[in-house]
């Protein structure tokens, strides 16, 4: 694989900041992003200028929000009477992630911007919505997604026969 292409699995180290220049997120600790370039597995604006890049390109890009988690949208905020959480609603603070039904009944997780006596406040916007992204990157590795993750659409993660309290198989 020489250069980033549809149907690649694509490894990239990354360091992520705001406009003001605050880190928001970065692969150092964690080690590279795995994603299936062409699969929506990123935000578009990095997908596309992923395209083309070569193993060991090193590149500083900055994408809009329509690139990336788009635009606020405040009618996915509202505010819902607090007796709606039951026995856990004073349990829920402001900032906390929460876990909603939608209309149809699925589950969507929305964050608690605000907690008062009778209400809280949801918002359903990703949480980078709005926001202009800089993306500090590098290309890592690249190679051929098998059949089974190009069905699937995406990496899945490697799952570990060795017990979580230390002993292995």
């Amino acid at each position: 694989m020489n250069e980033v292409q549809n149907n690649n699995v694509v490894n990239i180290e990354y360091t992520l900041t705001n406009s003001n220049g605050e880190l928001l997120d970065s692969s150092k600790k964690r080690g590279p992003l795995s994603y299936i370039q062409g699969k929506a597995n990123i935000i578009p604006g990095l997908e596309s200028e992923m395209e083309g890049k070569k193993i060991g390109d090193t590149f500083k890009v900055t994408i809009s929000p329509e690139g990336a988690y788009g635009n606020r949208d405040e009618s996915l905020v509202q505010s819902v009477p607090k007796a709606q959480f039951g026995e856990d609603a004073e349990k829920v603070k402001a900032g906390d992630q929460v876990q909603v039904k939608t209309q149809d009944g699925s589950p969507m997780l929305v964050m608690a911007t605000e907690v008062n006596d009778t209400e809280i406040v949801l918002d359903a916007n990703h949480p980078l919505a709005g926001m202009t992204l800089n993306f500090d990157v590098e290309v890592v590795s690249i190679r051929e997604a098998t059949s089974e993750e190009l069905e699937l659409g995406y990496i899945e993660e490697k799952k570990s026969s060795c017990d979580p309290n230390g002993g292995c198989c």
